[in-house]
This record gives C-alpha cells, sequence and structure tokens, in this order.
C-alpha cells in the first residue's frame, strides 16, 4: 500500500516529529528520528545540505558549529570529515558518539519503518544539485511515494517539479497569503506548510477542496505556556480542526505532545471518526 499524506486516504492525522524528536534528543539524528516513532509520530521533518565531496546530509544549519564539536561550513567538509564530528554530545553527554546521517540512511530507515519523510532542502549554495541528488536517492530506494520535498525558496520548488515531475512537493509559509492557493499553483506544490498562528479554517477548506494538503507546525508546550499564563488556550481550536478533518499533518518538537492533541480529536491511526 502506497503512503499518504493526505489524511483521508491514510486514514489517520500524521504526527511529525520537527528533525525528530528533538526537544529531547539531538537533532536530525538517528536516535532523534527512531524515538519520534517510538512517541507515536508517523513522519520525520528532517534538513538537507551537501557536504564538499556532494553528499546530501542531515543538518539544518550550513555550518556544523552549533550541533557538533566540529567547526565550518558542510559546504568546505568532505563527507570523510562529516563522518569523524560528534552530533550528539553537545546536546547531551549521553548522546557521545552520534553521527551526521546520510540522506541514503535517513530513506533506508524511513522505508523499514514505514515512515513518511518531510525533507527540506536547505542547501544554498547548490540546491538544484541537492534536488537532483535526492530524487536519484528516492528512487533507487523506492522512497518517491513516501516523501515530501519542501522549501521556503518556492522558486526552487518549481525547478523541483519541472526537472523531477514524479517528486511531491512542499511550499513553507510564515504568512497568511490572501491566495494561497495561487501560491501553490504558481510553484506546483502539493501541500503547504503553516504555522499554527497563521493558520485558518477556512483556508484549509479551500485547501482540501482544491486538491492540496496541509501540514500545521505547533509550539512547544513552553512557548504555549505564555498563551496559558495570559488566560488564552489556542488548543480546543485545534483539537477541533484536527476532529473537523481540516488538517493532514501536526508538526511540532515534542512528539507525545502533538501525538497527544491528535489522539484527543479522535484522528489517530486505527480511530473510527476518519
Amino acid at each position: 500500500m502506497a503512503f499518504s499524506f493526505l489524511a483521508r486516504e491514510a486514514g489517520r492525522v500524521h504526527v511529525c516529529g520537527h528533525r525528530g524528536y528533538s526537544l529531547h534528543y539531538p537533532e536530525n539524528t538517528l536516535p532523534a528520528f527512531e524515538a519520534a516513532k517510538a512517541a507515536g509520530a508517523t513522519t520525520v521533518e528532517i534538513d538537507v545540505v551537501l557536504t564538499a565531496d556532494g553528499e546530501p546530509i542531515i543538518l539544518h544549519d550550513l555550518t556544523v558549529d552549533r550541533t557538533t564539536d566540529g567547526h565550518g561550513f558542510a559546504a568546505d567538509l568532505s563527507l570523510e570529515q562529516i563522518r569523524r564530528l560528534d552530533a550528539g554530545v553537545r546536546f547531551h553527554p549521553a548522546f557521545a558518539g552520534t553521527k551526521i546521517p546520510t540522506v541514503a540512511e535517513a530513506l533506508d530507515w524511513a522505508k523499514a519503518d514505514d515512515m513518511g519523510v518531510v525533507l527540506e532542502i536547505k542547501e544554498a549554495e547548490r540546491p538544484d544539485i541537492a534536488v537532483d541528488s535526492v530524487a536519484a536517492l528516492l528512487r533507487a530506494t523506492g522512497t518517491v511515494d513516501r516523501v515530501i520535498v519542501i522549501s521556503f525558496d518556492h522558486v526552487l520548488l518549481k525547478r523541483v517539479i519541472e526537472r523531477h515531475p514524479d517528486l511531491a512537493t512542499e511550499a513553507i509559509t510564515h504568512a497568511r497569503h490572501a491566495d494561497l492557493i495561487g501560491v501553490l499553483q504558481a510553484c506546483s506544490a502539493n501541500s503547504v506548510s503553516i504555522e499554527l498562528e497563521m493558520f485558518h479554517p477556512d483556508d484549509a477548506k479551500a485547501l482540501h477542496e482544491a486538491g492540496f494538503r496541509n501540514r500545521v507546525h505547533v509550539p512547544r508546550p513552553d512557548v504555549l505556556a505564555e498563551y496559558w499564563r495570559g488566560g488564552r488556550d489556542p488548543l480546543p481550536d485545534l483539537v477541533q480542526w484536527i476532529a473537523d478533518g481540516l488538517i493532514d499533518t501536526i508538526s511540532g518538537d515534542d512528539v507525545p505532545f502533538i501525538g497527544m492533541l491528535v489522539k484527543r480529536a479522535g484522528r489517530a491511526a486505527g480511530a473510527s471518526s476518519i
């Protein structure tokens, strides 16, 4: 059975671990992905850049400084040099020895564990090469159906479809556009990523009627606490929107938390309301 990111086809609203279970595990690593699945995620969001020798690796920043014990731009380091870096010890000593994974390793994991992958192209200097390399890996690993290629760069997304029409794409937005469907049509995207504060149920209805999917990113509980302390709570509306079938994927750093929202709405796998 093909993997589907559309909730009504999948029989569930997807729970997406943002960079894996990044709240409690080193982001964009295999331990974070495995922990996300164990905590209830059905998809993970990953970030992709290229090494000096053109290998697609999973890294959010253009440099390795923030998340590893190394220094410098990934684009200036070979895969062999990247492999020598520790991507876990800076997060917590318990994760010492964790490596930056390649995209190929993540795709093999996703296929073996029946997980979906939301793959963001972060590569800035050679984005088209990154896209071509990822597309080749998706075909080689038989994972085209379980991956969505996403980007803030909507012009790049349009080129993705022109070069690789068999891939699915998602446009990231940080605003409520007056013509959201027009935005997606302009870059030939299949889906849109929306921040919770910019989500509107009317937009979601229009998207579904036009054949598009959506992914809504939810802040961590410590961020939402600012609302709660002020006597405001966005969660009842969010749970209702999920229950009403308006959201296809809920994304966040705290996987058990967003999984709880989906379960509360009766939209987890196997729930009778889907």
